[in-house]
């Protein structure tokens, strides 16, 4: 476990073969494609624009997929820790909470979670940012995707 404390301030990871690698690579691809297309307009170099237009879309659709399956992973982890943390009563609740809300929440520690979770359900917290600024006892997440 990495010796820094995460927080609101930090918590923000970045995949360097994605964001640093891929993503520049695949772009600056386009980028040339279009420009090669457009000083020489041959059928071969608009397939070469559409194909790199392609790659662009592969590695999006990488990323998402990734962010979907952690959002599944954490929706299902979340309702499980408020059906442990919250009281009885609370339980009912729990359906309510969208996915983005379970997002920021998983944050909370546990002592104050269920204060958070009515301020959710209430209205008062109306965001993800809202909420993950809320957290007063941050709990670190070092294996998102």
């Amino acid at each position: 476990m990495p010796s820094k404390i995460q927080n609101y301030g930090n918590h923000t990871r970045f995949e360097p073969f994605y964001h640093f690698i891929a993503t520049p690579i695949v772009l600056l691809n386009l980028i040339v494609q279009i420009r090669h297309a457009y000083y020489s307009p041959t059928r071969y170099a608009l397939w070469n624009v559409v194909l790199a237009a392609g790659l662009c879309a592969i590695v999006a659709s990488m990323r998402l997929m990734a962010l979907s399956v952690q959002n599944r992973v954490i929706r299902l982890e979340m309702r499980l820790r408020l059906r442990e943390v919250l009281p009885a009563s609370m339980h009912g609740d729990i359906g309510k909470l969208t996915v983005t809300q379970l997002v920021g929440l998983r944050f909370a520690s546990d002592a104050e979670l269920p204060g958070l979770v009515q301020r959710v359900l209430s209205g008062e917290l109306a965001d993800l940012k809202a909420i993950k600024l809320a957290v007063k006892d941050w709990q670190a997440d070092w294996l998102r995707a």
